[in-house]
């Protein structure tokens, strides 16, 4: 099959639902879906999104913040576009339907997590992104210029590569023209031909064996992009969120939002040591490269595998009322945390690099767009401050929706561009070998390339990631195309861009923090 539309988004969390509201207004949409519209990594956010709301808050405050958290890598001129631009994006969010948490008052009840000097999340409850889903899909699903097709796994860009022509990096005039998708009903490879592509395929944690990422959160975009040559930036900073529930072998791991600590839960050793001070003077509420490392310190130090979060002080009904999702969950494993502490620790859970994108969502690839955890702002530097991200979905694909929207018709569609060659390849029965393969590369990542590095940990990784490239390469091109073998590929791709960043990177900074360099 080959269709034909104006925009062509691949992702469907909140980055590529507010993109495909947006430009719906111009033209056709088609929402490519990797499992459902609502199976996405936005519907697992807890905390909330950041914005300034209320003095005595301002948009100063919210840039120093995130510039400190950052390390001062960040862009400030992406910075300080996204915190002046904070409170008209949630206001949209509310006229589309998202029902944050308020006070009596009226007020918006906001929270204060890691890093932030004022209190600036808006939240509900601890499903936030399940609310942000929620409102945006409903509004998608009614749009009549807008088609939803789930269950369709993207492969690779199409550019003038797919035409016959060599391409090569940093070669600037590099056109996307749309996609090739497996249909994952029909098995068969479908093309898609657009006048503005853009990607919104989340991160990459299932790199590692403990992520918070849901499970299809294997680094596609960010991989497509690279195999198309596309730009992509500081890929070595990948953030592990302090807090997941130790429950060995559960994946994804479950999430214990920044805001509990926010509220006042205090981690503490299995001896019930306190030792976030020990580490920084903000203690709990340091931003979360140092809490990471510091609880993977103490996990070193004394030899066990977690570390607990201690909640118990916490009135019992501000436990239920704010955090019913964990409260729930931690239940379920025999864990009453009005009484109980949790045992926590650090998952591999969000990318600050990714496919370098402009203050319009731009990629180095003509007609090619990028928002959200796939995308590379700037924004984020060498660490992410809690719930900047879903801030910066909303900003950076209001602003690439009104970009496409206003270049989209200069485009057209390219003619000639052939569909999927598959003759002559044969179904792989060999799935172990890829499942083998994935377990192998997500214990070199965690082993080599996690909270601390070495030089010669990451030399090692290169090196064990070369010899399983080169067989899945070879079985890739001898097979029909799976989810599977495509899943691993990209894996390996991501892989291998983080620890080649990582060695380039002669400093400890941010979340990068390796022993040569201390």
């Amino acid at each position: 099959m080959q269709k034909k539309v104006d925009f062509l988004v691949i992702g469907t969390g909140m980055a590529g639902l507010v993109y495909a509201l947006k430009v719906a207004e111009h033209g056709s949409v088609c929402l490519l879906s990797k499992t459902t519209i609502d199976d996405t990594a936005t519907s697992y956010a807890q905390g909330g999104i950041a914005a300034v709301m209320y003095s005595p808050d301002d948009y100063e405050k919210h840039i120093t913040d995130t510039i400190k958290a950052g390390a001062g890598l960040n862009d400030e001129e992406i910075v300080r576009i996204t915190i002046t631009e904070s409170t008209g994006r949630i206001k949209e969010l509310i006229e589309w339907g998202t029902q944050f948490d308020k006070e009596k008052s009226g007020k918006y009840a906001l929270a204060k997590e890691g890093g932030h000097s004022e209190y600036r999340i808006l939240h509900h409850k601890d499903t936030t992104g399940y609310e942000i889903q929620r409102a945006l899909s409903k509004k998608v699903r009614e749009h009549k210029n807008i088609e939803v097709l789930e269950n369709y796994f993207a492969i690779d860009l199409i550019t003038e590569h797919h035409l016959g022509k060599m391409i090569t990096r940093g070669t600037k005039d590099i056109t996307c023209f749309g996609v090739y998708a497996l249909n994952q009903k029909t098995d068969k490879v479908d093309t898609f031909l657009a006048k503005a592509t853009l990607l919104a395929t989340g991160g990459l944690g299932n790199i590692y064996q403990t992520t918070t990422n849901p499970i299809f959160a294997t680094g596609d975009g960010v991989a497509m992009a690279y195999r198309a040559k596309a730009h992509v930036e500081n890929l070595e900073f990948v953030q592990f969120h302090p807090t997941s529930l130790y429950v060995p072998g559960e994946s994804p791991s479950f999430l214990i939002t920044e805001a509990m600590r926010g509220a006042g839960a205090v981690l503490k050793t299995r001896s019930g040591e306190a030792f976030m001070k020990k580490y920084d003077e903000r203690g709990d509420l340091a931003t979360r490269d140092i809490v990471a490392r510091a609880i993977d310190n103490e996990m070193k130090l004394s030899g066990d595998d977690y570390v607990y979060l201690d909640a118990t002080h916490i009135e019992q009904n501000e436990l239920l009322s704010h955090f019913p999702a964990i409260y729930a969950k931690c239940l379920s494993k025999g864990i009453d945390i009005s009484k109980d502490m949790i045992p926590v620790v650090p998952a591999a859970h969000y990318s600050c690099g990714g496919v370098k994108t402009d203050e319009n969502g731009q990629t180095s690839i003509h007609n090619l767009y990028a928002a959200g955890e796939a995308a590379c702002t700037g924004l984020h530097g060498a660490n992410r401050l809690a719930s900047n991200s879903l801030l910066e979905a909303a900003v950076f694909s209001h602003r690439a929706a009104r970009h496409a929207g206003a270049h989209f018709k200069k485009a057209g569609f390219r003619s000639g561009v052939p569909d999927w060659n598959d003759e002559g390849l044969v179904l792989n029965e060999e799935m172990i070998l890829i499942a083998q393969s994935k377990k192998e590369v997500q214990s070199i990542m965690s082993n080599y390339v996690g909270i601390v590095r070495s030089e010669l940990r990451l030399k090692r990784a290169l090196d064990r990631l070369k010899i399983i490239y080169r067989e899945t390469e070879d079985l890739y091109n001898k097979s029909l195309i799976t989810e599977g073998i495509c899943e691993l590929r990209n894996m390996i791709n991501v892989a291998y861009l983080i620890i080649r960043f990582a060695q380039d990177r002669k400093e400890s900074i941010g979340l990068h923090y390796i022993v040569s360099y201390t």
